[in-house]
């Protein structure tokens, strides 16, 4: 399913996760050579499982639609999985509520018929489920706890719109406290409206909705570090792989930066994390630090 099937504030919400790598964007900026002395270029994913296999947190930044980024996830997966089964898979692609029908579906207890429904993939993710498939089949063989990240879609719909006044008491439950979404990172806001102004060309959105839409965006981000700092901490002796689009994981502004934080405040002991671009992304203004510590270079 193409994004612009979903619902707008979806597809525009994705578009972000997509736009470094889309037809539409590569148009119209110049395209940069990543700076591999920056960020550790590999060709090979197994040159780096040393340095991941002794990391608390891995970010695996994936295209969505891109069935060999999804590929080398599941390979990366079953790897750290061999070396130790104390894992755990965050997954950007589900959503808090629906927690419990992962839990059901890995547990055995309802089908993979049942799970998407009681998710509702379809409505909430849309892209094709044979791309995330085998992920989640593994973990289900293997009993690998799977953690829903994200914010429900109605409540990032209803700040994209009114912002984080307009949210319940009930909204309220399924999000971190509003003291800890952060939206001071310039830098970061620069890149996310960025690529809100390539989207709102396609008639996705308009400029005055800008300022909300990033703190949606930010809303992301917070909510998914948020849950897989609980598990964390409830977990310590686990490993957490994240499964998230890369526009939430470059340069560390989306959702690394966020669970540090959250983990340096508890002064949690020993943490140390990774991130991983599966596909080189096309920046159009590379900035000084480095866009991730490994990118898996096209072969």
């Amino acid at each position: 399913m193409s994004i612009n099937n979903l619902t707008p504030f979806l597809a525009l919400s994705l578009g972000f996760c997509l736009a470094f790598n889309s037809p539409v964007y590569a148009q119209q900026v110049k395209q940069v050579e990543i700076n591999c002395p920056a960020s550790k270029c590999v060709k090979n994913w197994t040159d780096i499982l040393p340095e991941l296999i002794s990391s608390k947190v891995v970010y695996l930044g994936e295209i969505h639609d891109s069935a060999a980024d999804h590929e080398k996830q599941l390979k990366i997966i079953q790897e750290l999985y061999k070396k130790n089964p104390k894992i755990a898979i965050g997954l950007e692609m589900f959503q808090r509520p629906f927690q419990s029908a992962v839990n059901d579906y890995i547990n055995g207890t309802i089908t993979e018929v049942e799970f998407l429904e009681k998710t509702e993939y379809k409505k909430r993710w849309g892209f094709s489920w044979d791309l995330y498939a085998p992920i989640l089949r593994f973990a289900g063989e293997k009993k690998i706890p799977v953690l829903a990240l994200n914010t429900p879609a109605e409540i990032t719909r209803k700040v994209s719109r009114q912002g984080l006044q307009s949210l319940t008491p009930e909204d309220k439950k399924l999000i971190p406290p509003l003291s800890e979404i952060k939206t001071d990172n310039q830098q970061y806001r620069k890149m996310v409206l960025e690529a809100f102004e390539q989207h709102q060309s396609q008639g996705h959105g308009k400029s005055s909705i800008a300022d909300n839409f990033f703190l949606a965006q930010v809303l992301w981000d917070e909510t998914m570090a948020d849950t897989i700092v609980k598990y964390i901490k409830a977990k310590p002796d686990h490993q957490v792989i994240v499964l998230a689009g890369i526009g939430h994981i470059i340069y560390g502004y989306g959702i690394p930066s966020r669970v540090e934080r959250r983990l340096k405040a508890e002064n949690f002991p020993n943490f140390s994390h990774r991130s991983v671009l599966l596909t080189p992304p096309e920046i159009s203004k590379p900035q000084d630090i480095a866009i991730a510590d490994f990118i898996i270079d096209k072969e």
